[in-house]
């Protein structure tokens, strides 16, 4: 990835201080893309993964949401125009569909879990 990450120093606690990565919505998006088909991967997973890849203590959670909101937004209305299941950013395998969160993505809970279940199948 020909990224720079945006690494910034957030407070830890009362004393400590951490590097915080502030991920790019491609960073984001090239990470769930990795998720296991069919399979619901939590979000601190993802975050994890990227703090790790960047050299990071941690991710930044609301700005790994934000873009979650977004990419589920293009996904979500790239496949009611007709595309491809597989062009697509695979958004519901980072969603509880029994979340707060998942009711506020595009498609709600029921895609999401339409969506792992086609997953599933098709393995």
């Amino acid at each position: 990835m020909s990224e720079i990450p945006t690494i910034k120093p957030r407070r830890k606690g009362r004393s400590g201080m951490q590097a915080t990565l502030i991920p790019s919505q491609q960073m984001v998006a090239a990470q769930i893309r990795l998720a296991q088909e069919g399979v619901f991967t939590e979000l601190g997973v993802l975050r994890r993964r990227l703090a790790t890849q960047y050299g990071a203590d941690a991710c930044c959670p609301v700005t790994v949401q934000r873009h979650l909101r977004a990419i589920a937004d293009l996904s979500f209305h790239a496949l009611q125009k007709g595309e491809a299941v597989s062009t697509v950013t695979p958004y519901w395998r980072m969603v509880d569909p029994a979340s707060l969160l998942a009711t506020r993505l595009a498609g709600g809970a029921g895609f999401l879990r339409e969506r792992l279940a086609a997953e599933r199948r098709e393995r």
